[in-house]
């Protein structure tokens, strides 16, 4: 498809980010990765370390006739818990931290709104960090669709599971985001 386009975010473990968005209608893959450090190639174990200042992302490519860019950006904040500096839930270390990536201004300028737009929501500040995208690395082949490949993992089940159920996303292949009935503010 010639006309799709891609966005990079982070929001904790990117198993529980993926699962999220290979849901949406439009998004025609979600590839686990490794963002915004300053190790080349890394692997698994460096990101765990902190070293790398890599965070678990995913790699979102996306049909724009079917969804928009600002609609994904609109759910990330609802995906996961933006508030929380370097962690999410049990899962703690900078490779952990809610982090947003742009490609041009104009995009940069979308999840500025994006963000402010969700702020209304929640009662600590939001501490994503929002940044230039330089480099996108894939995870490991293990890592990819781990959550559709391993729905009885004690991680998926304990945290995935939930937030799925959070969302509305609980045995639903596919929905669009206006039919999701998580909170938003417009």
């Amino acid at each position: 498809m010639g006309n799709s386009q891609h966005l990079v975010l982070g929001g904790g473990c990117f198993w529980c980010v993926e699962a999220v968005y290979e849901r949406i209608q439009g998004v025609l893959s979600v590839v686990a990765g490794y963002s915004g450090g300053n190790t080349p190639n890394p692997t698994y174990q460096e990101v765990g370390t902190g070293k790398t200042n890599h965070a678990e992302v995913v790699r979102i490519e996306y049909d724009p006739d079917q969804v928009g860019f600002r609609e994904l950006v609109d759910l990330f904040w609802y995906a996961h818990d933006p508030t929380t500096e370097n962690r999410q839930g049990f899962d703690v270390g900078t490779q952990y931290r809610s982090i947003i990536f742009y490609q041009n201004d104009q995009e940069r300028a979308a999840i500025e709104e994006s963000k402010n737009r969700a702020q209304a929501d929640f009662s600590d500040p939001i501490v994503t960090v929002i940044k230039g995208l330089e480099q996108f690395f894939p995870a490991e082949a293990y890592h990819q669709d781990f959550y559709a490949n391993n729905p009885n993992y004690g991680y998926c089940q304990a945290v995935i599971q939930p937030k799925m159920r959070k969302l509305g996303l609980e045995g639903i292949k596919q929905i669009s985001i206006p039919e999701m009935t998580f909170k938003r503010s417009e």
